[in-house]
């Protein structure tokens, strides 16, 4: 008697689980990637753009949790570790490029596949987008394996071969043969010969250079290539250095990956369910060089890209939001300063009393941060301290919004934004 109603239990078991998975909707998944950000890095940008006591996108997201970040051999992840265990679901090594043990691993899925492959093999259309060289591991382990991170030429090619609908990026030295001029680049740097912008253009690809272009490109096209750089969209140098270089941030030609996702949403719009993976690459590459302004623009413009997705979700809550990075760069603090004690016409001190060093508006030295004022109309003067030139673990935080988000709470370890982005894309959450 007791083995016919274990019998009758296990049955009700099983197709309670059937029916649980059957009835998950499945949906759009939307992964923006904020390299080098941690909550410190969002709290700087509130006060620079919100003030205090308001709002930036990422705060309007409605779950978080606590990223817990830490790789096979190391507590500290390295990109290409952290992109590795994001596309496949289990943990990688320091120098893994979606390759575990010089192998392609097989994912938390059970498939030698990333969760993009396997979203492409199942018909869902699949995007990438990356505000450095097309071969930052952020969004290219999503379609590429490779024994070394800088194998840049094979990179590329895997990227452009990947049958992506859509791929935005800098990095056209990559693209084009040695010995060839391209729209951004003096030399390319293939030694193979191939020119992978002419392959895409064969292959059905409408390829933009300018943000310009890009706007006016009609998102009914099949698929779509923006190659917007030699290298980054960026130029990742210290202050003092893009001073001396006349140079901006940002090349001004460039979309902003809030108007490439833009543009991607509209891409996608009509074209079925689709998968979707944004890096904003500048904010962990300025970090890397302790500049604090073109860390936050960058992260800025990350913001602006949320905002873009928040007003998409609205409108299609069948899609599902992640963002979070796999570690931070340069160890960003806010120091922060009462205005009575501080002049905000004179520079800050180049350090802290303990050696840190303190980056105002426009480098060390410079004039302080002002933020926008707090909900009593004051605005307070701030600095930027920084710990290190490399990447930190400690204060990483993920969100989620939209169709599953409520999967996004306490403590997340890194493998756990693979399980979500799975869920929504297939119906099925995998222990």
């Amino acid at each position: 008697m007791f083995k016919f109603f274990l019998s009758i239990i296990i049955v009700i078991s099983f197709n309670l689980n059937l029916i649980s998975q059957s009835d998950t909707q499945k949906g759009n998944v939307i992964f923006i990637h904020p390299d080098g950000t941690g909550l410190a890095d969002w709290n700087a940008l509130r006060m620079i753009k919100a003030g205090p006591d308001s709002e930036i996108n990422w705060d309007k997201l409605s779950a978080i949790g606590l990223y817990q970040g830490h790789i096979k051999d190391r507590i500290t992840s390295s990109s290409n570790a952290g992109a590795t265990i994001h596309a496949y679901g289990v943990k990688a090594d320091l120098d893994d490029f979606g390759l575990i043990d010089d192998k392609k691993p097989t994912s938390r899925s059970g498939k030698k596949l990333s969760i993009m492959e396997e979203a492409k093999q199942n018909g869902i259309k699949i995007g990438i987008i990356n505000s450095g060289s097309i071969e930052e591991p952020g969004t290219a382990v999503f379609v590429s394996s490779n024994l070394k991170r800088a194998n840049y030429t094979e990179i590329a090619k895997d990227i452009i071969q990947s049958g992506a609908d859509l791929i935005f990026s800098g990095g056209e030295d990559f693209l084009i043969p040695d010995g060839t001029k391209g729209r951004f680049s003096s030399n390319g740097k293939r030694k193979d010969g191939l020119n992978l912008i002419d392959w895409a253009i064969q292959n059905g690809y409408k390829v933009v250079y300018t943000k310009d272009e890009l706007a006016a490109t009609s998102p009914n096209v099949t698929k779509t290539l923006g190659v917007f750089a030699a290298r980054s969209t960026f130029n990742d140098k210290t202050e003092e250095e893009l001073d001396s270089l006349g140079l901006k941030n940002w090349n001004e030609t460039v979309p902003s990956v809030a108007e490439m996702t833009e543009y991607a949403l509209k891409f996608f719009a009509n074209k079925g369910q689709f998968f979707l993976v944004v890096e904003e690459e500048g904010s962990d590459n300025f970090g890397n060089q302790n500049n604090a302004n073109g860390k936050l623009s960058a992260l800025d413009r990350a913001d602006d890209a949320i905002g873009v997705v928040i007003d998409f979700i609205d409108k299609n809550p069948n899609t599902t939001l992640l963002t979070a990075a796999d570690s931070e760069a340069g160890g960003l603090e806010v120091a922060g300063y009462e205005i009575d004690n501080l002049d905000t016409n004179n520079p800050l001190p180049i350090k802290d009393a303990n050696g840190a060093p303190i980056d105002g508006r426009e480098g060390t030295g410079t004039l302080p941060f002002v933020s926008k004022p707090d909900k009593n109309g004051r605005s307070f003067a701030f600095g930027i301290a920084w710990s290190c030139f490399g990447d930190v673990t400690g204060s990483v935080i993920a969100r989620a919004h939209g169709l599953n988000a409520n999967r996004m709470h306490g403590k997340i370890d890194n493998t756990d934004i693979y399980r979500i982005m799975y869920l929504t894309l297939f119906g099925v959450w995998l222990d």
